[in-house]
């Protein structure tokens, strides 16, 4: 059913972009509680390649729906496999982190990847960034600093794979925004999901049988231990990984495809919520107060960045029409 055009308008379609990217940021929230709860049983490659094997038949129906399975095989294919690499670093990274760091901790440091795209897009894609969004990233990177306490008792060096997650994750999204001029958002998801679960396998032919198993921290326990044979119930939430990928994913292409970007995208901070929201519900985790400041500067200088892209009408840092991927 169509709805009459008198029913169309822009701030309903604005209503309507905010609620399904609410409802896909925390069906992602929820992978993230998935993979730390596992993280004490099973290595991250089981969990991977289960998830990407989840994922690959529904992206690929995606890719079908939207063009057809032709549309997948382009002269851009091999740049946006290569795209998938660096995502895949992306995910890695984040994912490792997991077991080590409150989510509260992990999602907002991940938060720092809208200041590296900014940063990446003046010497990549030429743009001009004026002083109040170099003011904005300055801030936001002053909230990480805050927040990893570098030289305190708290640090944990797997905060640095948050960061390295921010910045293989920006420099992505800004590879996504010259793809998109050619390419289909369903062939850059299927391909980066193709390349996640290629990886997946390799980590699986290289720490699978546990033979470089080290508890010494979560990390590289998560790493390097052997693949375990799951519950049903542990099954299913791997698998149950890939059905948020592609579901998530299509909620949040769905948000960016009706409303404006820039009245959605701020939503995206609701990620650090639903952090907050696991890690004190799951695991005993509450951000102190240092925490606390830690997160707000990085949020409100996000959302300076955010301003600033509307006011000089650009896409947002996180546009996931062009940019196809999910928030790790």
């Amino acid at each position: 059913m169509t709805a009459t055009p008198s029913l169309i308008t822009p701030r309903n379609e604005n209503a309507l972009g905010i609620l399904w990217l609410c409802a896909g940021v925390g069906l992602f929230s929820i992978q993230d509680l998935i993979l730390k709860l596992l993280s004490d049983g099973y290595p991250l490659s089981q969990a991977m390649v289960m998830r990407g094997l989840t994922a690959m038949p529904l992206l690929a129906l995606l890719a079908w729906r939207s063009g057809g399975l032709g549309s997948l095989f382009t002269p851009g294919t091999g740049r946006m496999i290569l795209r998938g690499f660096v995502m895949f670093v992306a995910y890695a990274a984040y994912y490792l982190a997991l077991p080590a760091l409150p989510i509260a901790t992990t999602v907002a440091l991940y938060f720092s990847a809208p200041l590296f795209i900014t940063v990446l897009s003046v010497f990549w894609l030429k743009e001009t960034v004026g002083w109040r969004r170099w003011s904005a990233v300055a801030l936001g990177f002053a909230g990480v600093i805050v927040i990893l306490r570098p030289g305190a008792n708290l640090f944990d060096w797997a905060a640095m794979l948050v960061l390295l997650s921010g910045l293989t994750y920006g420099a992505s999204m800004i590879a996504a925004r010259k793809l998109g001029t050619t390419e289909s958002a369903a062939a850059m998801a299927f391909w980066g999901n193709f390349v996640f679960l290629i990886m997946a396998l390799a980590m699986t032919v290289a720490f699978g049988d546990g033979s470089h198993a080290n508890d010494s921290h979560p990390t590289l326990a998560f790493l390097l231990r052997g693949w375990a044979w799951p519950s049903l119930v542990d099954a299913a939430l791997m698998c149950g990984c890939g059905v948020i990928a592609a579901l998530g994913l299509t909620l949040l292409t769905q948000a960016y495809r009706i409303a404006d970007s820039n009245a959605v995208a701020p939503f995206e901070y609701s990620y650090m919520l639903w952090g907050v929201v696991w890690g004190w519900m799951f695991f005993d985790e509450w951000p102190d107060l240092v925490a606390w400041i830690g997160i707000g500067i990085i949020m409100a200088a996000g959302l300076m960045v955010l301003w600033r892209e509307k006011v000089n009408d650009l896409p947002p840092a996180f546009d996931r029409v062009s940019a196809d991927s999910d928030p790790i």
